[in-house]
């Protein structure tokens, strides 16, 4: 153990863009520098770092005693580090070196049990409760070590549902936790969710990656839950399910839920995986939320808004701008029948509650979509019609066009070129003023 003076990981950003109703939005977070601080090196508690040698206890110890010192950084040199579930705490800095890996154990056994998000789960490999100026960086890598997990999912239905009676460990859970940094580390193959800041604030995730095999199941990247200014900048992400899910509460959650809100997520490469997707669980809504120059190319769609009447609430004040969306799925669903996309024939309205989703004041602008097998939704509930969704500047050349349905759409220059079948096809409840 020795003094020294770390970089402070300020995470310093000033957010202005219009929403409709929002003329201005700034968030400023920034972790407090730790000078002075103590750095701890795991192979003084016995890290090997073979692959073989479990240096769970080790890197534990590294991080306690830092955090016991007041702060400092707990660094991983080259190796490779096989390790159980780790808990970062305040003022600690994880930094990986290049050629370092964190590697999940194998062992499903190293995986306790416990309640997460209000439901079963099981301690993910790195986890932070109530912790306040952490970061994980470097250059190196957090491998979940995933594949045996992914094959349980296969043979068992419900395991990417919340409460599912065959829960699997996250990679990263930061819990009701303050000013963190996530900043040039590779994040990869996680069993489950990869990276989850839940009910946190003030949360950068910048120049990483976040990788996972194309059908590796319900390998989310990056999914804040119930957090608020969050940014999420030039992130590669190439994975089995969403690039990015923001979610604010389980399904049929009986509450309360805190929203998703003040989100930025800018500058992104997708490839491989769900797309952008707000929901689908969003008991406690979203307001707030950029997504802008973010270039898709294979994903399995490209913008979803999506919930049902067991898990929604308000979600608004939502822009995706300046995007290029190319060899998807569906190329844009706005959508409050999650997992279906359309309303059964016939459809009726129901009874208002407290998780009936309320979807409205949503910008589409300067968006192209190529290529994609169908254009997409814009359908809300007959309870509840959709207003002010707005689309401008937006080009859509798909296999199939575009169904619109109790929704109040407006905006100029919208095309949709469809080689089968008409681009737009208007059904009931759609109101449509496109210039």
């Amino acid at each position: 153990m020795k003094q020294s003076r770390i970089t402070p990981h300020c995470a310093l950003r000033t957010i202005s863009y219009c929403f409709p109703a929002l003329v201005l939005l700034a968030a400023l977070g920034c972790t407090l520098p730790v000078l002075a601080a103590t750095s701890c090196d795991p192979h003084t508690y016995g890290a090997k770092a073979d692959g073989a040698t479990k240096d769970t206890a080790a890197i534990q110890k590294a991080i306690d005693t830092c955090s016991a010192h007041g702060g400092g950084a707990v660094t991983l040199t080259a190796g490779t580090y096989l390790s159980a579930p780790i808990v970062l705490k305040s003022n600690v800095t994880l930094h990986l070196d290049k050629g370092a890996t964190l590697l999940g154990s194998p062992d499903h056994a190293d995986y306790p049990a416990r309640t997460e998000f209000h439901a079963p789960g099981m301690q993910s490999l790195i986890s932070a409760h109530g912790a306040t100026n952490i970061a994980i960086t470097g250059e190196g890598t957090v491998d979940g070590n995933g594949a045996t997990w992914w094959a349980m999912a296969r043979a068992i239905k419900d395991t990417g549902i919340l409460g599912s009676d065959h829960p699997r460990p996250r990679l990263v859970v930061l819990e009701h936790c303050k000013h963190v940094l996530l900043e040039g580390v590779t994040f990869q193959n996680s069993p489950m969710w990869q990276i989850v800041p839940y009910y946190s604030d003030d949360v950068t995730i910048r120049n990483i990656r976040v990788l996972a095999p194309q059908h590796a199941p319900n390998t989310d990247a990056i999914d804040p839950f119930s957090s608020t200014n969050v940014l999420i900048d030039h992130v590669i992400a190439d994975v089995g399910d969403d690039d990015i899910a923001i979610k604010s509460g389980m399904i049929n959650s009986p509450g309360p839920d805190a929203p998703s809100k003040n989100i930025i997520i800018r500058d992104c490469t997708f490839l491989h995986g769900h797309g952008v997707s707000v929901g689908s669980e969003l008991a406690g809504g979203a307001q707030n939320i950029l997504v802008e120059r973010v270039k898709m190319d294979g994903t399995d769609n490209g913008i979803r808004v999506k919930a049902n009447r067991d898990r929604g609430s308000d979600v608004s004040n939502i822009t995706f701008r300046d995007m290029q969306i190319k060899n998807v799925k569906y190329g844009l669903i706005i959508s409050e029948y999650y997992p279906k996309v359309f309303p059964q024939p016939g459809e009726k309205p129901q009874p208002l509650g407290r998780l009936t989703p309320h979807f409205h004041n949503i910008t589409v602008e300067n968006v192209t979509i190529t290529n994609a097998k169908i254009a997409g939704a814009i359908v809300g509930l007959p309870e509840v019609p959709m207003p002010g969704i707005e689309l401008n500047n937006v080009s859509i050349s798909a296999q199939k066009g575009m169904v619109i349905g109790y929704a109040e759409v407006s905006g100029k220059n919208f095309h949709v070129v469809a080689q089968d079948g008409p681009g737009m096809t208007q059904t009931t409840g759609a109101k449509l003023s496109i210039h």
